[in-house]
């Protein structure tokens, strides 16, 4: 197989079933690791074992969340590879491209998640990993890090679309088919918030909090304070848009 899932044991109400690594190419050829997730020793040890028989190794990071990279550094030792992308030994840039067996590999900055975020491109089997601009299940992700993050967000997802990919591999749930139809839905879900914060402000509602209430109800307490930054974001979004 050119592309192979390995599922971090972390799961949770933000990664879902766990964090998804990607090992891309390898087996005598170059081999790419795309975010190779928390720093647990049976999943490292997978992650290792699976390029193995790779003449080199680079681990590559969609973005610089510890679910994402906290196990960079310590697998990075273990097979001998650099760290690329945010949170990395390096910085890369968009259209960066790097070289695996499976073919390259070509960074694209999509913004939005994070401030820095990028997928992966690999044209010549119509994949890109998406990290966290999309997630494997619902209709939302997290979009709320920074201001201009709602207007990132929807800049990506139209880079993502225009990339005209066969599947897309997220970093959480399983893998995304057909990717027009995942990527509209995400689309509209992040419309459907901002209509939503627009008639909570007709309605008198001015703090984040409040709006967030009318908006998105009864919330767990350990999902309350994203979905805050979430509001937050959309008022920038709008404020800019006046």
């Amino acid at each position: 197989m050119s592309v192979r899932s390995i599922l971090a044991p972390n799961p949770g109400p933000l990664t879902l079933t766990g964090t998804r690594s990607y090992v891309v190419g390898g087996r005598g050829g170059a081999a790419a690791i795309v975010d190779p997730g928390p720093e647990i020793e049976s999943h490292l040890a997978r992650l290792a074992h699976a390029v193995r028989d790779a003449d080199r190794v680079a681990i590559l990071l969609t973005h610089d969340h510890a679910d994402h990279v906290a196990g960079a550094e310590n697998l990075a030792h273990r097979v001998g590879a650099e760290v690329l992308g945010p949170g990395g030994d390096h910085q890369i840039h968009d259209g960066q491209t790097f070289t695996t067996g499976a073919g390259d590999l070509v960074a694209v900055s999509t913004p939005g998640h994070s401030r820095r975020h990028f997928c992966f491109h690999l044209p010549s089997e119509a994949r890109v990993f998406v990290g966290d601009l999309l997630l494997g299940e619902g209709d939302t992700t997290w979009v709320g890090e920074y201001r201009r993050a709602i207007a990132d967000y929807l800049d990506s997802l139209d880079r993502v679309a225009a990339l005209e990919a066969r599947t897309l591999h997220p970093a959480h749930g399983p893998d995304i088919q057909p990717p027009a139809e995942a990527v509209a839905r995400f689309r509209d879900h992040r419309l459907s918030r901002i209509a939503m914060v627009r008639r909570a402000l007709a309605e008198g509602h001015v703090k984040p909090d409040a709006i967030t209430r009318r908006v998105y109800g009864q919330l767990a307490p350990e999902v309350h304070h994203m979905a805050v930054s979430n509001v937050e974001a959309i008022l920038d979004y709008l404020s800019d848009a006046e």
